[in-house]
Parts: structure tokens; sequence; C-alpha cells
């Protein structure tokens, strides 16, 4: 029987079982939880995941999923065209990045604008700011992995952030995957 994946993206006020909630609607329509990224965020519970499930399931899934919004649960839910698996990346490498600096306005932008222009796809990206050990002043911390498109290399990519982690006084670090 043919599947099809559904991506969903949540946001509700957190308590515990949310995620039981929506894992039991999952398994009672046959589907599978492929991923999922989810965190706690200044009392918010917010997530993404990814279900395979029976085509003809799907319709019925979906669903079931939009009644948890009675709990006030906010839920998006979009067809997945492709699954990950058929996707192919070609000679696309993935970079990881760690960034750390003293938090101020516009690390992320900068940073994004570098990315957009050289055409580096942001595949996850994880963000904090904490207060240092030592000072106790906020510093900004950040870890993504990246997919650089055919062309640029992890040295053009490393050239560029460098060229800007000056301005925004943060070090930058690049591993390949």
């Amino acid at each position: 029987m043919p599947t099809t994946s559904l991506v969903l993206t949540i946001l509700a006020q957190d308590r515990p079982g949310l995620v039981e909630s929506i894992a039991q609607i999952v398994a009672e329509h046959g589907g599978n939880w492929i991923e999922s990224r989810m965190a706690h965020l200044a009392g918010h519970f917010a997530g993404i995941l990814r279900v395979e499930v029976d085509a003809a399931q799907a319709e019925a899934l979906a669903s079931s999923l939009r009644g948890l919004t009675q709990s006030g649960l906010e839920l998006v839910i979009h067809p997945d065209a492709a699954t990950a698996d058929s996707r192919s990346h070609g000679d696309q490498r993935l970079v990881h990045l760690d960034l750390m600096g003293q938090d101020r306005p516009g690390i992320v932008r900068e940073i994004a604008r570098v990315l957009a222009r050289l055409g580096v796809n942001v595949e996850e990206l994880a963000t904090e700011c904490a207060a240092a050990a030592e000072t106790g002043h906020p510093v900004f911390r950040a870890e993504a992995e990246l997919r650089l498109p055919p062309g640029v290399s992890e040295a053009d990519l490393r050239v560029a952030l460098e060229a800007v982690a000056v301005d925004l006084m943060v070090e930058i670090t690049l591993a390949t995957k």
C-alpha cells in the first residue's frame, strides 16, 4: 500500500502529555513517527515532526490531529511532496557550524545573509543566549547544519563567515560532516 508523509508544526502552552497525545493519534492510524525537533521555549512547547502513514489513512490522521486544537494546540499539517529518503543532494556537502560570542542584536541576521548570498541551505539551527560563567554577561551560541550548494567549498564559506565574524565579535568553527 502506498505511503505518504505529513509534516506537522505544533505550538501550545507547555504541559505534560502533549507529545503522548500526538503519538497516540499517529499510532491509532498506523502512522510511523519518522523524525522530529521539539523544544520548550518561554512556557510554550514548539515542534516540527514528520510522520509516514498509508495514503488511505492520511486524511483521517490529519482530521484526528486537528481535533487536538480543542485542547489549545495550534497545528499546521503539510503533505510532504517527496520523502527525505528519495531526495538527492548530489555533491552537496553537509557542514556543521558552531558560533559563540557576546550577545547583541543582528547576529543571526548577518550570518543568515552570508549563507543566503552563497546559496547555503540551513538544514537545522539551534540558538541560545545564556550568562557567561565567569562574567555573567550574555553569551550567544548557535549550532547549525548547513548544506553547501555545488560550487561552494567549505573554504569559501569559512572566508565569507570570518569576514562578518570580526564585526560581530563572534568565534566561528566549521566542520565537515
